[in-house]
């Protein structure tokens, strides 16, 4: 790779690579995009939200913009915390950011540990702190902070424990992030200059959804935005690249489409498999992969898509005050999502030093001591004709995340694989007694029932066999010790 000293030359570059293709700026080009062979096989991923917000460790990740926002609680806490905002201001968050027992090899064990198949750590959060080597900003993590190159550490660990290696961006907010600063006596103040922390901090707040709100960035901060985002995928190659919203914005488009065509051409040209996630229909439907932000899809959908949402319900990053989801609740959501086509991409915040709470921790373990014994049902698997059956009604879209379902005994999620239907029961009865009724037998072949010869029924993890029949109302399974309190996974071998 190039050393950008000339951002010129490297948009330059960037136009050389498109033109030679195979794929262009345009969506007709990149719909003929094709999903790398082995993200609908993972299923399961990390999402690490981890910078300097971390630090503070106040309310959520959106700190930085916040404590500059007048009477909200993040702008007492700094406040009192750290005193008046013109003397310690976000920029002053980055020499305590010292990262001093971060451990890359110990991360990569964990989430290997976890059943993860692929991890995305946030390379650029709205915040503006690049968490990797740049070329185009000197506020990164090499020249400050840690003085490490988080992102390329990351990259040689999880590699090396054969997880695929993924990056997201987050600069496309940070037009707009800091604006609340200039708006009392802070450290943000004008002139800003491309390539300071804080610029540009438009003081407009976009109405967020208005795709044509204005002030439209300008083409300063689209080409810096195109060239960071083209760095990150010369310099760490990732395979799959994750963005967060606001690049639905019209005035993305053109430079959306110009990160596309050149990060593909530049996985062909390098020899390794690339994909994006993209939410709120930024991008052409079939050029990219789709993704739900904390929410999920009633039903099957004839598309792979993916869910990211997190191990808490109130923050993406590492805070002393996080409301965690249960190891069940997530468990649960991860054969949910599956049985519908899709994958889970699950956070975890690590705390500033490069720990992480025990809590994150002790779910992590949870669910890959589940995936160690049922991973059969989930990884590779396929939809089955039917996703679900049950009285919970499942909620449909974007943040529905708030609570957790409460499932019966009658809630199943179905996959295929292996030459089986795998049958997952979401909350086993204490009595041990079960009936499937997707698995009904009809002696009417025109109806739409199960028509397939049933040759074994096994519980993944555990040794006693059910006795099972089945008739027109399902088939009925009988247990006489089996207890669990995660979901329990009905292996029917058929043909």
């Amino acid at each position: 790779m190039i050393k950008i000293t000339d951002k010129t030359q490297y948009l330059a570059q960037i136009e050389e690579v498109i033109a030679r293709g195979p794929y262009h700026d345009t969506w007709d080009s990149l719909t003929d995009f094709e999903m790398p062979g082995w993200y609908p096989k993972a299923k399961f991923g990390i999402f690490i939200h981890w910078g300097l917000y971390s630090v503070p460790a106040f309310s959520n990740e959106w700190y930085s913009r916040n404590m500059y926002v007048k009477d909200s609680p993040e702008y007492e806490h700094h406040t009192k915390t750290y005193g008046r905002h013109a003397d310690f201001g976000y920029k002053d968050f980055i020499p305590l950011f010292k990262a001093e027992h971060f451990d890359p090899d110990f991360w990569a064990e964990t989430f290997a540990s976890s059943g993860a198949r692929y991890v995305v750590p946030v390379a650029e959060h709205h915040d503006g702190f690049q968490m990797y080597h740049s070329d185009l900003s000197r506020y990164n993590a090499v020249q400050m902070g840690p003085e490490r190159d988080i992102l390329g550490e990351l990259k040689t660990a999880f590699e090396k424990k054969g997880l695929v290696f993924g990056a997201s961006s987050h600069r496309a907010e940070h037009h707009w992030f800091m604006g609340p600063g200039k708006d009392f006596d802070s450290d943000i103040k004008e002139p800003l200059a491309c390539g300071d922390f804080y610029w540009p901090s438009e003081q407009t707040q976009p109405d967020f959804q208005d795709l044509y709100a204005k002030p439209d960035p300008d083409r300063a901060f689209l080409e810096d935005w195109l060239c960071r985002t083209c760095e990150i995928v010369d310099r760490y190659q990732p395979q799959l690249l994750y963005f967060d919203w606001w690049i639905q914005h019209e005035a993305y488009k053109p430079y959306l489409r110009k990160l596309a065509a050149y990060y593909y051409n530049r996985g062909q040209e390098l020899g390794f498999p690339a994909a994006i996630c993209y939410k709120h229909d930024a991008m052409a439907f079939g050029s990219a992969i789709v993704d739900v932000e904390r929410g999920k899809f009633a039903d099957t959908r004839p598309y792979y898509w993916q869910t990211d949402t997190a191990i808490a319900r109130n923050s993406w990053c590492y805070t002393d005050s996080l409301e965690y989801k249960s190891s069940n609740e997530l468990i649960c959501y991860l054969i949910d999502v599956v049985s519908k086509n899709g994958n889970l991409l699950l956070n975890v915040g690590p705390k500033a030093d490069g720990t992480f709470a025990e809590q994150d921790a002790a779910i992590l373990r949870d669910i890959g001591s589940w995936l160690a014994v049922n991973g059969e049902a989930i990884y590779n698997a396929k939809p089955w004709r039917i996703p679900a059956e049950g009285p919970t009604v499942e909620v449909e879209g974007q943040f529905s995340d708030a609570s957790a379902t409460a499932y019966t005994r009658e809630d199943f999620r179905f996959t295929a694989g292996n030459g089986c239907i795998y049958a997952s029961c979401l909350q086993y009865p204490e009595d041990g007694r079960l009936t499937i009724r997707a698995l009904s037998k009809s002696a009417d072949s025109s109806k739409p029932n199960f028509h397939g010869i049933i040759r074994e029924v096994t519980l993944l993890g555990f040794d006693e066999k059910p006795a099972f029949f089945a008739d027109g109302e399902g088939l009925h399974l009988q247990t006489q010790t089996v207890s669990n309190t995660f979901p329990v996974v009905i292996k029917i071998r058929v043909e």
